[in-house]
């Protein structure tokens, strides 16, 4: 697994993983179209804030990152519980001495991950600060 700076011929791959996890997320509403899921992937890539996570032949994941703050962590369906995830954030804890992100409270595999990786929880808000509009969670992970 090679992890390196997001370009723009990783947008499409990207928006194929957002436009996924959305299609295949039953709670998750469908507020966003593809076109706009492009863009936002556009958008993270275009603030130099996205690394991938790639194989020989195609893009396993990305984590987007302002400093601190984690954007969007997504991995590719074909290579889930195979260290993606793990593998990128860890690259974020190694340049960062604290992270913090928000999970949706309905994606329990999340926070299972973050716990694991050494998050804790912050506080729960009911989802109004969020297009969805789902209650969601933040977590905050320190370097000990």
């Amino acid at each position: 697994m090679i992890i390196a700076p997001a370009t723009s011929s990783d947008v499409p791959a990207m928006a194929n993983i957002l436009t996924g996890w959305n299609a295949s997320t039953e709670w998750m509403p469908r507020v966003h179209s593809r076109a706009s899921e492009r863009e936002f992937a556009q958008m993270l890539v275009g603030n130099g804030w996205t690394l991938v996570a790639r194989d020989e032949t195609r893009l396993l994941g990305f984590l987007s990152r302002d400093k601190r703050k984690v954007h969007a962590l997504y991995v590719s369906p074909h290579a889930r519980g195979r260290g993606v995830g793990k593998a990128l954030l860890d690259h974020a804890k190694q340049v960062s001495d604290s992270l913090s992100l928000y999970t949706f409270q309905d994606n329990d595999r999340a926070q299972r991950f973050y716990l694991r990786e050494g998050f804790s929880e912050i506080f729960r808000t009911d989802g109004a600060g969020n297009d969805e509009g789902l209650p969601d969670i933040c977590y905050e992970w320190r370097r000990a």
